[in-house]
Parts: C-alpha cells; sequence; structure tokens
C-alpha cells in the first residue's frame, strides 16, 4: 500500500477528533451543491462541493461556527476548517479582555494559512522541477509544441496550487459575540430596535474589487487602482483576501496584473468585529457563502439583499419545526429563484451564467421564536417577539451598532426549575415588563409607536 504524504494524512483525519464535539443545538446549516443549468432540465454539477461549514458548542460554554467557501478544489477549504482546532485548543477561558479575544481570531488565521503553505511543500518542488525541463528561452506556445506532458504537468498543478478559500466565523464567548473574515462570505446579526423593527448589520466585511479600502491597500503596494476598478479578478480569483491560494501569494509575481506590486497583494489578514454584547435585541445570527446573496441579486435585482435574506428567515421561522429546516428552505428558495431566472432570460441575455456555485447557510437561533417548533418549557413565547407584521430595516454601518449600541446585556440563556413550574403546568413569569410598558406608552404619546401595533 503506498504510504500516504503528511498533507493526505491531514485530510484523512481531519474531523475525526471533532466527532467528540458538542453540536451547537440552537443552530441549523442549509446548503446546495453548484449546479449547471442543462437545456433539458436535469441536473448536474460542475465540480464537487467545496464549501465546509461547522456549528459546535465547547464544554465552557463557548459557540463557534463558521462557513468556507472554496475555489478551484476541496483542499484549501477543509484545510481551513483547521480553524476549528485552533480556536478550541486556544485557552480562551484565560483571555478577559476583547483585544486579546480578538487577537486569539487573528492568530488562529495566521495559523492555518502557515500551515496550509507548509503542506503544499511538495507541490512547489514538484513545480519547480518540471519548469526546468521546459525549453530554455521558449514562449509557453513553444514550450508545449515541444514538451506538451511537461506544460501539461505544470497546469495540473497550478491548478492544486491555486484551491483556496474565502472564510467567516463567528465566536460566542462570555456572552459576546466576535466575528472574523477574510473574502466575500457574509455575517448578519439581526436584531430588534425599541420599536420592534427588526435591523439586518453586516459584521463582516467583503474583501473584493468593490471595497474602496481594499483598492486603497492594493494601490499602496504598486498596483494601479483605476485599473482596478475596471478589473473583476485579482489574479485568478475575486476576493482581495483568502486562505490559501499560493499562486496569487507566492507565485503572484506570474500574473501581469499584480507583477508590480511591492509584496503579496492577496492577504490572509482577517478584518475582526467585537465583542458584541448579546443582550435581549438580537435574535438571530447567519453566516453564508457569497453564492447565497449573489444568486439573489442577481434573480431580484435588489440592492437590498441582507434584508431580502433577513425577511426569508423570518418567513421560514413561522413555517418550519427546526432550525436546519429554516436554513435549507431559505437555500432552497434563492436555488429556486436563481433557476427560474436564469430560465426566464437565458435566450435574451447571453451574459446569463449558465450556473451557480455551492451555497452554505449556517444560522444560529438566540431568541426568535418558531411557532410550529416542538414545545418545550424553553421554547420562547411567540408573544414577547416580533409577530407577522415585524418590520425589517437594513443598520447604516457595522461599526456604528458594534460601538454605540452593543454595550448593555442580560442574558437570555435561562434555565428553568423544576419548583419554577406551577400547579397550572407553566413557567412561572420571570421578565419584567414593566420598563416595555412605560416605553410604548412615552413612544405612544409622542407620535413614533409603529403604525401597524395594535393600541
Amino acid at each position: 500500500m503506498k504510504p500516504l504524504k503528511p498533507t493526505e494524512t491531514i485530510y484523512k483525519s481531519q474531523g475525526t477528533w471533532t466527532d467528540a464535539l458538542t453540536v451547537c443545538k440552537n443552530a441549523g446549516i442549509g446548503y446546495s451543491t453548484n449546479q449547471i443549468y442543462r437545456e433539458d432540465g436535469n441536473p448536474q454539477e460542475d465540480h464537487p462541493y467545496e464549501d465546509c461549514s461547522c456549528h459546535y458548542e465547547f464544554n465552557n460554554g463557548t459557540c463557534w461556527y463558521a462557513v468556507f467557501d472554496g475555489h478551484e478544489g476541496q483542499k484549501a477549504p477543509h484545510f481551513s476548517s483547521q480553524l476549528t482546532a485552533e480556536i478550541y485548543f486556544s485557552q480562551l477561558t484565560e483571555k478577559k479582555t476583547d483585544d486579546e479575544v480578538r487577537e486569539i481570531l487573528r492568530q488562529a488565521f495566521i495559523s492555518v494559512e502557515t500551515g496550509y503553505m507548509q503542506s503544499i511543500g511538495d507541490l512547489l518542488a514538484d513545480r519547480l522541477r518540471l519548469q526546468d525541463d521546459l525549453p530554455e528561452g521558449s514562449n509557453s506556445y513553444e514550450a508545449y509544441q515541444k514538451a506538451p506532458h511537461v506544460v501539461e504537468s505544470i497546469k495540473r498543478i497550478n491548478c492544486e496550487l491555486s484551491s483556496g478559500a474565502a472564510a467567516a466565523v463567528a465566536l460566542i464567548h462570555n456572552n459576546k459575540l466576535y466575528v472574523a473574515n477574510v473574502g466575500n462570505c457574509r455575517v448578519l446579526l439581526c436584531k430588534t430596535d425599541a420599536n420592534s423593527v427588526l435591523k439586518v448589520v453586516q459584521l463582516s466585511v467583503d474583501h473584493d474589487l468593490k471595497n474602496e479600502d481594499e483598492l486603497l491597500r492594493l494601490a499602496q503596494i504598486g498596483i494601479n487602482r483605476e485599473y482596478l476598478r475596471n478589473c473583476t479578478y485579482l489574479g485568478n480569483q475575486e476576493n482581495t483576501r483568502c486562505l490559501g491560494n499560493y499562486l496569487v501569494k507566492g507565485g503572484y509575481k506570474e500574473f501581469e496584473d499584480l507583477s508590480k506590486a511591492t509584496q503579496e497583494p492577496v492577504t490572509a489578514e482577517p478584518d475582526i468585529h467585537g465583542g458584541i454584547v448579546l443582550d435581549d435585541s438580537c435574535r438571530f445570527l447567519l453566516l453564508m457563502t457569497a453564492e447565497l446573496y449573489k444568486c439573489i441579486e442577481e434573480a431580484t435585482g435588489t440592492d437590498q439583499v441582507n434584508k431580502y435574506i433577513a425577511q426569508c428567515v423570518v418567513e421560514q421561522f413561522r413555517e418550519q419545526a427546526t432550525l436546519t429546516g429554516v436554513a435549507q428552505a431559505v437555500v432552497d428558495k434563492a436555488v429556486r429563484l436563481h433557476h427560474d431566472w436564469y430560465m426566464s432570460n437565458s435566450n435574451s441575455d447571453k451574459s446569463c451564467s449558465a450556473q451557480r456555485e455551492d451555497i452554505t447557510l449556517v444560522l444560529r437561533n438566540f431568541n426568535y421564536p418558531m411557532p410550529r417548533a416542538i414545545k418545550t418549557p424553553t421554547t420562547p413565547s411567540s408573544n414577547s417577539f416580533p409577530t407577522q407584521n415585524t418590520l425589517i430595516e437594513t443598520a447604516p454601518s457595522p461599526d456604528s451598532t458594534i460601538r454605540s449600541s452593543d454595550t448593555t446585556s442580560t442574558s437570555t440563556n435561562r434555565t428553568i426549575k423544576i419548583e419554577e413550574i406551577g400547579s397550572d403546568n407553566k413557567v412561572k413569569p420571570y421578565v419584567d415588563f414593566s420598563v416595555f410598558y412605560r416605553n410604548a406608552e412615552a413612544a405612544k404619546a409622542n407620535g413614533t409607536l409603529p403604525e401597524w401595533w395594535d393600541a
């Protein structure tokens, strides 16, 4: 039997130790594999599923959620999921400040990136050896004519070296939320304001060529900003940050549009936000790969895609019995929308993409009601939360919400004791609504009460 390479050993054993971790029961996952749109309507995948995700609850009450959006194979996204190990073994319980927790997240990304680049050493050595076998001084066409097998082998290795992953993670520790990401996966926090209007806050940063901060960063290392504004790709990918993809990092000089950079243009340095105190206003959290919001944007033309997705989640909370059912129903709707849009426009619009990529959605519920869920003593009462008339708005910016309104907290994870259940088999009330009623009367008096409020 042929022995496994070190990197192959990692992949064969990966996931074994995580089987012992507790899966978070307050979370659900929805997904859909990529699809080529055929004229005969039969489904066909373009490549194996390249996304990864997880939702765990560690022994100390810490919760961990992540999505990894892979490209050019499964190698990088599978390796990147080792972020779970980095966080699990990071001695989080010893960290007291937000800065310390954020540094743990940053170091986890850098450690995984370093480990991945070390794991492809054999590939790089093979490529260098093959490049030495090419006829000296020949261009690509001449090289293929004289040594086609060598050129094909280099092309195969380059494809493997191109494997990369966008990633978004969420860490709940000491009742605070921390979010980190590279690439264009998104994290949305949905919370209600004083008038029970659901606000949608994007906590992640889209690292792509539409991001002015990223364009400025690239311009500072020698890449023409105006040129980048007209580009869709940076080297061989859309994202300006990612895990993996050696070719736009150590091998970036091989790309004409990147060759003038004074340092590696694509980085694995994450954007990190938190800690955001999780109070009663926090309803649910979403982590998604980019294809979910891209499909909806393309199919509907909406410029409020985060709001649209949140509304879909709210609708499914009313219909589904499980959180996985909610997440999967949202993904299924996006898939159906995009397929129908393509079938309606493909004949008239040749720019329509004849396929879509993998989709993954992780949903963490904090306290949003599920009327159809199996009732338990800890199931939230739907009377305490937004009704079917809930309005959804997009918060103006992540930073302003993070820094100004997330400063106080009361935990919603309260364990019901046996003695708290009365003779009528109902849990005794433990929430003081006096402040709520005072605020409602004040809003009514000054005319700020929502129109749909039933006075």
